[in-house]
């Protein structure tokens, strides 16, 4: 029987009990259904690459085994063989070339997600629904912020799709944008001033 995406949130929940990480995955699903919808394939195939990419992280965290040992799982249960593909692909040190468009999207969407999140939880009022490219632009100039997301291959991921970087951003902003609440961005009142 075919994998729906049911089982993928059933399976990435039951491995994953950070919610950071879990925000993180359903972020990078959101951008995936996105991009699926913007090249005209498979918005729940891609999705789902996207909801279990680092659904073995908390277990596996290591390059070596990370995302090895949950592809070799996805591949028991049955996971359509192009969506365990791109999860390969998503982990240089793992050696899989990113073949298909699928794989290059998951990769422009990964590590761009995460520092969208951060640029977000930064504003005042923790929202993404205001974010624009160029302030994420302006944060990726500052060493400082985020440092372990790598710009390098936020600049490559665009390259790969064949995407201007403000447009990739832009359009990630937007695809976050429609699951907000899940991923706990749609903003805070600000600190009451009389306070």
């Amino acid at each position: 029987m075919p994998k729906s995406r049911d089982d993928a949130y059933a399976l990435m929940t039951e491995w994953t009990q950070n919610e950071a990480l879990q925000r993180h995955m359903l972020a990078v699903e959101a951008a995936m259904r996105a991009y699926a919808g913007r090249f005209g394939e498979d918005e729940d195939l891609w999705g789902m690459a996207g909801l279990l990419h680092d659904f073995d992280y908390e277990r596996y965290p290591s390059l070596e085994e990370h995302p090895a040992v949950g592809t070799k799982l996805l591949e028991e249960q049955g996971y359509p063989k192009d969506v365990v593909y791109a999860i390969r692909t998503h982990n240089d040190r793992l050696g899989y070339p990113r073949a298909h468009l699928m794989d290059r999207a998951l990769f422009a969407v990964d590590e761009l997600s995460g520092f969208i999140t951060a640029a977000a939880l930064v504003r005042p009022d923790k929202s993404i629904m205001s974010l624009e490219s160029r302030s994420v632009r302006k944060r990726m100039k500052d060493k400082a912020f985020a440092r372990q997301v790598s710009r390098e291959d936020i600049i490559q991921g665009a390259e790969g799709l064949g995407v201007d970087l403000d447009e990739h951003i832009a359009f990630v902003i937007k695809a976050m944008q429609t699951i907000a609440s899940d991923l706990g961005l749609e903003g805070q009142p600000p600190p009451d001033a009389s306070t």
